[in-house]
């Protein structure tokens, strides 16, 4: 089989067949980012934002500032700043695999030299065109460069078969890496929706709290009444603004992948339409 290269992997050298992806979900390593993201969270909630520097009394009931009504937005808060964390750590991941896999050259320009060079039947030049580019669209247009140089010179199968062959090449390639490009981004459409139930059980919690004080016989406890009305628009804020951020670098990385699909779709179409007309 020709040689297959991922933006993750190491190259399959040439009469060995790929072995199965590796596991896509990651699942333990994912696990410890969220693990580690919500311990984060609880940290910075008890022992900075809830530093009794921040307040005015010892029952840190009296925010001293901006950092102290935070704190006051309740036990909801630390989970919403683990879900804002744990977004970040997946923004950053996707955003250095999709750039790898996104390439060098652009796609367009990079498909029009190879069309030029397979015009004038010049496949090594093509293929150094492939290492160029160094991406998604790069890699499987290489594997199926070297099933189309092979094809040039088999005899046992018919011209028919020999496009289907290269056909074959390029979507095995393009099925190793596809997966790569669209791991982990479940994890920012989660967020997405996560963030703001998360904001709106705090913005309950609150309100269930400012409503408390306002019932209590004789003056309402304006101190209670403050406390929860903190509660419910701090966590209305943090839910909102992490849902909001997640949303935005989903439909991203979305496009981005969409558009290194189409690369690859359009590499495929590129061989198979050359090799038909140049060895009919």
């Amino acid at each position: 089989m020709a040689e297959v290269k991922t933006a993750n992997a190491k190259p399959v050298a040439h009469g060995q067949r790929a072995g199965k992806p590796k596991n896509s979900n990651n699942f333990w390593l994912n696990f410890g980012i969220v693990a580690a993201c919500i311990i984060v969270g609880w940290v910075v909630y008890s022992f900075v934002l809830g530093s009794p520097s921040n307040f005015l009394d010892a029952e840190r009931h009296k925010p001293a500032n901006f950092a102290g009504n935070m704190y006051l937005g309740g036990f909801i808060v630390p989970f919403l700043m683990a879900t804002f964390l744990t977004m970040l750590c997946f923004v950053v991941e996707r955003a250095l695999t999709v750039i790898k896999a996104k390439g060098k050259v652009n796609n367009a320009e990079f498909v029009r030299k190879v069309q030029y060079h397979l015009a004038n039947k010049n496949i090594d030049a093509a293929l150094s065109e492939c290492d160029k580019q160094a991406g998604s669209v790069g890699n499987v247009m290489r594997s199926g460069l070297v099933k189309y140089r092979e094809m040039i010179t088999n005899t046992e199968l018919n011209h028919d078969q020999k496009i289907l062959s290269i056909q074959k090449e390029i979507e095995e390639a393009t099925a190793l890496e596809l997966p790569m490009l669209e791991k982990n981004l479940v994890f920012l459409s989660t967020i997405a929706s996560v963030a703001t139930l998360l904001g709106l059980l705090g913005t309950v919690l609150g309100m269930i709290r400012a409503f408390m004080a306002m019932g209590q016989a004789g003056a309402p406890d304006a101190a209670a009444l403050a406390a929860g009305i903190s509660e419910a628009l701090y966590n209305t804020a943090l839910g909102i603004g992490t849902s909001f951020f997640a949303i935005i670098f989903y439909n991203f990385f979305t496009t981005m992948i969409d558009g290194i699909t189409f690369g690859i779709d359009e590499s495929g179409f590129t061989l198979t339409q050359s090799f038909a007309a140049n060895y009919k």
